[in-house]
């Protein structure tokens, strides 16, 4: 489908999850479940991961799409990385509309056990898993996003 895609899983039957938690920048407890209604990525990454590197700008503008304005973006550090660090790596990509969270102790990567990272997994509005994107790829990839927005 996208040629900068390493590998993109769409699956036909949807995996429902429950008590899906993660933390934000301040070590709050958010639960997936309080964003049901809503298209959902979760974008597994590190700061040491040079494809996560590579992707983040164009998922950073991915959330000003106006063909997807029901999406939600949840970038989860997974390398156990400081928050400075995180933070860091922000600036120097120049990343503006992301916000940057952290897997829990129960951990995500855990779960839905990931390979590697990056690795993207997409949620529809009733929370069920549809499709994940596993490697890195062009967010502003015009196939892509129609793609998308047929969940939108």
């Amino acid at each position: 489908m996208m040629k900068s895609s390493k590998i993109l899983l769409s699956m036909k039957n949807l995996k429902k999850y429950n008590d899906l938690t993660f933390l934000d920048d301040k070590n709050k407890q958010i639960k997936l479940s309080d964003y049901h209604g809503n298209l959902i990525l979760l974008n597994f990454w590190a700061t040491w991961c040079a494809p996560c590197k590579e992707e983040m700008p164009s998922l950073d503008m991915l959330t000003k799409n106006k063909n997807l304005d029901n999406l939600m973006v949840f970038p989860i550090n997974v390398g156990k990385d400081s928050t400075e660090k995180a933070l860091k790596f922000y600036e120097d990509l120049e990343i503006q509309n992301l916000n940057i969270y952290y897997d829990s102790s129960v951990t995500l990567a855990k779960i839905f056990g990931l390979r590697g990272i990056p690795t993207s997994i997409l949620f529809n509005k009733k929370g069920e898993e549809f499709a994940r994107i596993i490697g890195s790829i062009d967010f502003k990839d015009e196939k892509f996003i129609k793609w998308l927005s047929d969940y939108n």
